[in-house]
């Protein structure tokens, strides 16, 4: 084991590792309190839409690249990809200045061609319901009204069209792609992590929603060789 001779900057990071969490955390509960909040628009977020290709649903990534991306052509970047985009953006852009310098930030948004009435109904986040839960109603019109459970379709689009094209289009790290998600997008990182672990080689997941999923969740784990 190799010790620091000069444990100021190892504190340092651990102090702003806590401090980006917290911000974090901080950040997701107040969303969830405010849904309809709108975020500051950061000017070095690029906007790309994206198709689901296999549902045919209108998405778009948000992508922020480290300073010096340009400047170095032959160097290959890990990558965090985040669901809930809007909620998390300007907290996770922020953390990129002091703890996620090295890394290419893409943040997946919500559908943005939902049902109107749905949309009208309950707001820009309505998708959230179906692409991150992982089990159906029982209560039949619920289920034909939300069509909820659709979390491996999600997952599908993720790494049928969003992985694919950030790897095409920007000098990403294959080997090194990390996910965050809080609440139910965090229900949906713990269904990716179980499901498919290898789609990322890091999962960041706070308080997620499991609610009545337990049981799926630990049926999907068991199945983990």
């Amino acid at each position: 084991m190799t010790i620091s001779k000069n444990p100021k900057p190892r504190r340092m990071k651990i102090k702003l590792i806590f401090t980006l969490s917290a911000m974090l955390l901080l950040n997701a509960m107040m969303a969830q309190q405010k849904p309809e909040r709108v975020p500051l628009v950061q000017s070095q977020i690029q906007v790309a839409p994206i198709k689901d290709t296999q549902n045919n649903r209108q998405y778009e990534l948000y992508i922020e690249l480290p300073e010096g991306y340009a400047e170095n052509p032959d160097k290959k970047y890990p990558v965090l990809y985040y669901t809930n985009a809007v909620w998390h953006m300007e907290v996770l852009s922020a953390g990129a200045e002091y703890i996620l310098t090295e890394a290419i930030l893409v943040g997946i948004s919500w559908q943005k061609d939902p049902d109107p009435e749905l949309l009208a109904k309950h707001g820009p986040q309505i998708s959230r319901f179906w692409d991150y839960s992982i089990a159906e109603s029982d209560n039949p019109n619920v289920q034909e009204k939300y069509k909820l459970g659709q979390a491996y379709n999600h997952l599908g689009f993720i790494r049928k069209d969003v992985i694919p094209y950030m790897e095409h289009n920007y000098r990403t790290d294959p080997d090194n792609r990390s996910y965050f998600g809080y609440s139910m997008s965090g229900l949906f990182g713990a269904y990716v992590l179980l499901s498919q672990p290898d789609t990322f080689k890091n999962y960041i997941l706070g308080s997620p929603a499991l609610r009545g999923d337990v049981e799926e969740l630990t049926r999907l784990a068991s199945n983990i060789t």
